[in-house]
């Protein structure tokens, strides 16, 4: 079996079906610290763009993974990192469009729209999604602690932008923080802000996966779906974590699985349609190893990252 380097899944995701990701950071390099990371701290915020990974490289990894027969139903951009801070991360989405029946999707905090050359590359994508937590510059660094240089409105001029000129689907993700987001005047202040740019769809979200701030939790589902109403039609509660197969249970399939983010021991018994008993069995001798990590958070088993 195939050993891949800068590809992962394919993901069982909640709004995107069976997601193929492509790693195109450097683990883990973010132009923000966000507090709920499910990938844990940033060491250090940048906005300095390169090219690492070698594009070359993703691109070979894609199409023998192609060759094997796999299928996927989106190429997803995302993985350990911010993916517009690679300054070619429009030819992954060019490779998509010529080279497979799949959709691209790019998964984007969204803090580097405000530069013309990554709306233009975002733009490649079918679908793209973003980020708004906050309400004005005060609030955003709060949230999500972001590199210094980095200014909410601009982002937000970004995002007005790139609706202007981008034909496929936009989608917005919340993540709401208890005590520091949640109140509903500020879930109101941050939908009309949505407003302005008209995304497709909305997801609110919470701490699901163990967060990078040991002291954010997730927030009530009955608080959320209240919250989620002030967004409109368009908006949607994120609901459990998926069920979706990815494949065959391998050591290898479990390990990519596990290797972006982590995830609960229920829903990986759920996405390989085992017990939990099973799985932990399964998972057991890979963390003896140090393939992986095994840990609770808030009382429930995850795996995650070695």
């Amino acid at each position: 079996m195939n050993s891949f380097h800068h590809l992962f899944g394919p993901v069982p995701s909640r709004r995107y079906g069976r997601s193929l990701g492509v790693d195109l950071a450097v683990p883990k390099t973010c132009t923000l610290n966000c507090r709920f990371c499910q990938l844990g701290p940033t060491p250090l915020t940048t906005v300095t763009r390169t090219d690492a990974p070698p594009i070359a490289e993703v691109l070979a990894e894609l199409r023998s993974w192609l060759s094997s027969g796999q299928t996927a139903d989106f190429i997803t951009a995302s993985g350990s990192g911010e993916p517009t801070l690679h300054t070619r991360f429009g030819d992954l989405f060019r490779f998509v469009r010529a080279e497979t029946s799949c959709r691209s999707l790019l998964l984007s905090n969204g803090s580097l729209f405000h530069l013309p050359e990554v709306r233009r590359d975002a733009a490649l994508a079918d679908v793209v999604k973003v980020s708004l937590h906050a309400w004005d510059q005060a609030s955003f660094e709060r949230v999500t602690r972001p590199h210094p240089s980095l200014r909410f409105d601009a982002i937000l001029d970004g995002y007005r932008a790139f609706r202007r000129q981008f034909a496929g689907r936009l989608d917005l993700e919340v993540f709401i923080v208890p005590g520091v987001n949640d109140a509903p005047e500020q879930a109101q202040r941050i939908a009309e802000l949505a407003q302005s740019f008209s995304p497709d769809g909305i997801t609110l979200n919470t701490a699901v996966r163990p967060p990078a701030d040991s002291g954010v939790s997730a927030c009530p589902p009955e608080q959320v779906s209240a919250l989620t109403a002030l967004f409109g039609p368009a908006a949607q509660a994120t609901g459990a974590e998926p069920a979706t197969a990815p494949g065959e249970l391998t050591e290898e399939a479990l390990i990519a699985l596990v290797s972006r983010h982590p995830v609960s021991l229920h829903a990986l018994a759920a996405t390989f349609h085992i017990t939990e008993a099973e799985m932990r069995t399964f998972l057991d001798p890979l963390a003896q190893r140090q393939r992986l990590r095994l840990f609770e958070s808030q009382g429930v088993p995850f795996a995650g990252p070695a």
